[in-house]
């Protein structure tokens, strides 16, 4: 797992040979360490422009909100979200490692397992969702064209869009930093073409006239939005820039991953918001296929490269997901060529998206409830990774980020106790009555005289934030001293076999 990555950062990389990345769970070697904060953008862009974005708006209406109201959440909430993944992004070029071995500093070498296997499952099922979208929007443009949109084009669009997001997993860092290149690109253009082609079916009398919901549903989106957006990529976000140079300014790798990841969701907000606003039937239609029902205002020479822009944009974040999925598995514990496990999860990417195309007809319930139910435990790990990143003023000891007998410990309880605490906390706030089998959440809505599962406080999602600010203030409180004790500790010897082999 040491051999030479065939990699750089960026652009100036496309000169070198593409081969399939070596590294794993190891630590990036200095000489390895290459480009400047700015090429960040690339990626993050990229895996963010989808044309999902547009969607984003009917889903922020659908909380009973007003225009300004959703306008209001999903920049707060995307801005906020993603600058969580700027803060995080700044450990991968303090500890040259990927996010979930980072994280083992605060939870120790084998106590790290547990968030490992929730971020490998919610970057599974993000890929999975997005392979879906992909599948379900070829489908409908092949329907509209009259070049048959049944199960045999679904399937043909299944095998392509699955084959694009394995190949680019299983490549690795290079493969992945030329395409999200050229996905921004791409993407970006056709996107703006489909804005100016559609911008008639906006109507401002129709939208203004949208009556504002209550403080609960304004939260409600916000929680959704931040869900939707940065919350679902905080435990990747050191996987890129650990391959930044040690001295690269910090400033700026929270600035270019901040604005790389936002600037087209918010753009493509705005727009959504606006044509869902304009038409309640569009609204309807988006929740059941997000992607396809954008077709439907579009003329029929412009679906093709419609088609394109779409499942170029959803492939962008399913690579990125499934790289980082990856990661996630080894770091849980299997041991495993990094390329098989990127291949595992391709294969139980591919399974999740026949469930989505072929036999469920809820997508926007269960999808909600997915990233409700995930957001909390994963916002609990990040306010915990937050609040132990602050604290330390030494980068990592990467030595013993594998070593169960170094400073960071083997299963300290105090960490791992937070974090299901916080999730307990957090499960207790949220419901999900679209998604039946998460009926169970909401527990404390009535015993804390917030109305139960049924009253106002129901759908505002508040276990999300609850569980991040417990992570965060409750790492605060009670590891100062832990973290102070491992930065007293002199350096660690060089990498031995249990590094090796954690």
């Amino acid at each position: 797992m040491t051999e030479t990555l065939g990699s750089g950062t960026g652009r100036g990389s496309t000169g070198r040979q593409l081969q399939v990345e070596a590294h794993g769970l190891d630590v990036i070697g200095d000489a390895e360490r290459k480009g400047t904060p700015r090429t960040l953008f690339w990626p993050w862009f990229g895996a963010n422009v989808s044309i999902l974005g547009l969607s984003y708006g009917a889903f922020a209406l659908g909380f009973g909100i007003s225009f300004w109201q959703a306008l209001a959440a999903g920049v707060i909430g995307i801005v906020f979200s993603f600058l969580l993944c700027g803060f995080i992004a700044v450990a991968g070029k303090r500890g040259s490692a990927p996010t979930m071995v980072l994280s083992r500093a605060a939870y120790g070498v084998r106590g790290n397992r547990l968030p490992s296997v929730i971020s490998w499952i919610l970057t599974v099922g993000w890929e999975t969702v997005l392979t879906a979208l992909a599948t379900m929007a070829t489908a409908t443009v092949f329907g509209r064209l009259g070049w048959g949109g049944g199960t045999g084009t679904k399937v043909v669009a299944l095998v392509v869009v699955g084959a694009l997001i394995v190949v680019g997993g299983v490549m690795g860092f290079d493969l992945i930093m030329r395409l999200q290149t050229v996905i921004t690109v791409v993407t970006g253009v056709l996107t703006v073409v489909y804005i100016a082609l559609v911008a008639d079916h906006i109507h401002w009398h129709t939208v203004s006239a949208v009556p504002a919901g209550s403080a609960q549903e304004f939260i409600g989106a916000l929680v959704f939005m931040m869900t939707g957006f940065g919350l679902g990529w905080v435990n990747a976000a050191a996987d890129y820039s650990r391959y930044l140079p040690r001295g690269s300014s910090s400033r700026g790798v929270i600035g270019w991953t901040t604005f790389g990841a936002s600037v087209a969701p918010l753009l493509l907000l705005v727009f959504g918001l606006l044509l869902a606003g304009s038409s309640g039937d569009l609204s309807k239609a988006v929740a059941a296929d997000p992607i396809g029902a954008l077709t439907t205002i579009l003329p029929t020479w412009f679906l093709v490269p419609f088609a394109a822009v779409a499942v170029l944009g959803l492939v962008g974040g399913a690579v990125l997901d499934i790289y980082s999925s990856g990661l996630a598995l080894l770091a849980a514990g299997l041991r495993i060529p990094r390329y098989l496990a990127a291949l595992v999860d391709g294969v139980l990417m591919i399974a999740g998206s026949v469930y989505i195309v072929f036999f469920t007809d809820n997508f926007l319930g269960q999808f909600i409830g997915f990233l409700t139910t995930l957001g909390v435990p994963v916002a609990a790990w990040c306010g915990v990774m937050l609040a132990d990143l602050l604290m330390r003023r030494r980068d990592y000891d990467e030595n013993d980020l594998f070593r169960s007998s170094g400073r960071y410990g083997d299963v300290p309880l105090q960490p791992l106790l937070l974090t299901v605490g916080a999730t307990a906390l957090g499960w207790g706030l949220v419901t999900n009555t679209a998604a039946s089998w998460l009926d169970w959440q909401g527990y404390l809505l009535g015993p804390l005289g917030l109305g139960g599962t049924s009253g106002a406080w129901a759908y505002a999602n508040l276990g999300v934030l609850a569980a991040l600010a417990l992570g965060f203030l409750g790492t605060l409180a009670l590891a100062g001293g832990r973290v102070r004790a491992q930065e007293r500790e002199d350096p660690s010897p060089a990498a031995s076999e249990e590094v090796l082999s954690a």
